[in-house]
């Protein structure tokens, strides 16, 4: 888990762990971000998300997650948004954009002329009865191999470029640092781009207000 506020340099990192829940995670944010000045708080929540908030518990962290009151918890305003949503909105470059995050899972979201649609094509069925996660996530990278893998991702960014028709794709996540040959009309993103996504979720809010930081 890795946080950081508007005017900061560096990120602040801790180790999250299968067994996290929210009311852990808010006290770790706490820690890390102790004499950090904020007003806002986003995150980007590993899991399904409808109305800002969490329609269904992470898959990798602990449990507590849906019906939490995150606003309370940090005495802040909260905006959640699905965290490859988060990172597709920070590497969005106009346009129609497809994002998919290669990390330990599959995120995945489209982005039509600044509109954000969240999606979740990762358990969805592509091969053998198996998901495109199965392929793609950090399993798939194990079982597979780098040089197997890197096809089926070349493999997938056709074929959902093809179904959307996006003017180009970004893949992010800890993994498209592994992509050595990305599609044509792909760019490799950065987990970085999580952060600007999360600012630009305030950003009109930050206008209204004439300050604020997040």
């Amino acid at each position: 888990m890795k946080v950081l506020a508007s005017g900061e340099r560096e990120p602040r990192k801790v180790a999250s762990g299968p067994t996290m829940t929210a009311r852990q995670m808010v006290s770790a944010v706490k820690r890390l971000t102790a004499g950090w000045s904020y007003d806002v708080v986003s995150i980007g929540y590993p899991a399904p998300v409808a109305h800002g908030k969490p329609i269904a518990e992470p898959k990798n962290l602990g449990t507590g997650w849906v019906g939490f009151d995150f606003a309370k918890a940090f005495g802040k305003p909260v905006r959640l948004i699905n965290d490859a949503a988060m990172q597709a909105l920070g590497s969005y470059r106009g346009g129609r954009m497809l994002f998919l995050g290669l990390g330990t899972g599959l995120g995945s979201a489209l982005i039509v002329d600044g509109s954000i649609v969240p999606m979740e094509i990762a358990h969805l069925p592509y091969k053998r009865g198996k998901s495109y996660e199965h392929y793609l996530g950090a399993r798939g990278l194990r079982r597979l191999g780098k040089k197997r893998w890197q096809k089926e991702v070349r493999e997938v960014v056709a074929r959902f470029r093809r179904a959307l028709e996006v003017d180009y794709t970004v893949l992010g996540g800890g993994n498209a640092r592994l992509v050595e040959k990305p599609p044509p009309q792909t760019l490799l993103g950065s987990n970085a781009n999580a952060f600007l996504g999360g600012f630009q979720l305030w950003r009109d809010s930050a206008r209204r207000r004439g300050a604020g930081r997040s």
